[in-house]
């Protein structure tokens, strides 16, 4: 297995979150699953896109899968955005989550501002809806698993051009 191969397959996997993300709002299991199972695969055969051993794999998926457990237990993320942080977990390790998560926010927060903006959505009617997700312009909320995948991908992308993968 190629650090381009692995490359390439995070790529994928991360692209095809995004993708149904956006598309769907909804992100199958089976993908999380092959994202998880590819993930432990490069770490055992140590040829990880982010060089995490198969201990930080396993470490990044628990604490990425225990970290966001709070938001969907309040109703403010779905399962499959934490599922998504447990396989991401698996893929970087523990040491990126903490700046992904940031990121994702953010890009979140941006998106969440612009359809508020676009749809002249005022924040009082939002909280008088009480609805238990954040829906606008008929789409359920911002797709918070491509807001995490995203950054991951640009991460990798500039490790590979500053020469950071082996």
């Amino acid at each position: 297995m190629s650090a381009l191969f692995t490359l390439l397959l995070f790529v994928a996997w991360a692209a095809l979150v995004a993708f149904c993300d956006c598309r769907n709002r909804r992100i199958p299991n089976s993908v999380i699953v092959i994202g998880l199972i590819a993930a432990f695969a490069c770490a055992l055969l140590r040829h990880s896109p982010f060089d995490v051993s198969m201990k930080q794999a396993a470490l990044g998926a628990v604490i990425g899968l225990v970290a966001l457990l709070p938001f969907y237990a309040f109703g403010v993320m779905g399962a499959a955005d934490v599922k998504v942080f447990a396989a991401l977990g698996a893929w970087c390790g523990v040491h990126a989550l903490l700046d992904l998560w940031v990121i994702a926010t953010i890009i979140a927060g941006a998106h969440a501002l612009w359809l508020l903006i676009a749809t002249r959505t005022r924040v009082a009617a939002l909280v008088r809806r009480r609805a238990p997700t954040f829906e606008l312009a008929g789409r359920r909320s911002t797709p918070f698993a491509a807001c995490l995948t995203v950054p991951a991908i640009v991460w990798l992308a500039t490790q590979a051009v500053a020469g950071g993968l082996r």
